[in-house]
């Protein structure tokens, strides 16, 4: 008997909800075949196909088939083997909640199938640094959503005024407005002009967010942010991208209460 196709591949769980009385649907995000949505049957009795448990923003390998007759239905998930839990980050409600908003993030921002290996790559590495504890889990955040938002397309334009393209360094002012709709700096000439939807923020708060997103993300660890420079880029990047997505994220609300 010929086995039902299928494929093999690590994956991080970003999203999962029951279906009926033993089942869950459940949705990775991949290297090799992006984000993807599955069928886990029985996944709630099948201690040996599962692991035990699914649980969200861990690291598993998992083996998939893709349903016999209805080639439109759902991807079957077979077996997934537990590669990284991530445990240093269960255990604390702060981390938790970051990377409970990354995953929600990428899950409603990205794509069915649309493969986007450095979005993984981004997700991998802020997960496993966030497990680590070398770097502060702000700063952590402010890096993932930075380089999240240059890989969708919306970067914001941290190094000149939108509207007159004045250089940063050129003005003399310390407080910039930063323009959600337009993406990025007004100057304080022109921003009596205009009447945008943004906030106010540190010029060097903005130097220090345009460096750590186009730094090289293997010197993540030598960034550092003063707690005043963490409280803008934290006001600015989590209103800034539910702006443009279009959307208000649960975690990014609880993430706000608990903070």
């Amino acid at each position: 008997m010929m086995e039902k196709p299928g494929f093999s591949t690590d994956a991080v769980l970003l999203r999962k909800i029951e279906y009926g009385d033993h089942d869950f649907i459940i949705s990775f995000l991949t290297r090799s075949n992006g984000k993807i949505s599955v069928i886990a049957k029985n996944a709630k009795k099948s201690i040996r196909r599962f692991s035990g448990a699914l649980d969200l923003f861990s690291l598993y390998h998992i083996h998939c088939t893709y349903p016999k007759k209805n080639r439109d239905g759902l991807i079957i998930l077979s077996q997934a083997d537990l590669e990284n839990g991530f445990v240093h980050i269960r255990y604390d409600v702060f981390k938790t909640a970051y990377a409970g908003f990354w995953s929600e993030l990428v899950h409603f921002w990205l794509e069915e199938e649309k493969r986007l290996e450095k979005l993984y790559d981004l997700f991998i590495f802020s997960l496993k640094s966030l497990n680590d504890g070398q770097i502060p889990p702000p700063v952590i955040s402010l890096l993932f959503l930075l380089r999240f938002m240059n890989l969708s397309g919306f970067s914001p334009n941290f190094e000149t005024c939108h509207y007159c393209g004045i250089k940063i360094d050129d003005i003399e002012q310390k407080k910039l407005a930063f323009d959600f709709k337009e993406g990025g700096l007004v100057c304080p000439g022109c921003n009596k002009k205009k009447s945008g939807y943004g906030v106010s923020v540190s010029k060097g708060t903005i130097k220090q967010l345009f460096w750590i997103s186009h730094t090289d993300i293997r010197r993540a660890d030598r960034i550092r942010f003063s707690d005043y420079s963490i409280r803008e880029g934290q006001a600015l990047m989590e209103a800034f991208i539910p702006f443009h997505i279009g959307r208000e994220f649960k975690s990014l609300k609880f993430l706000r209460e608990i903070r």
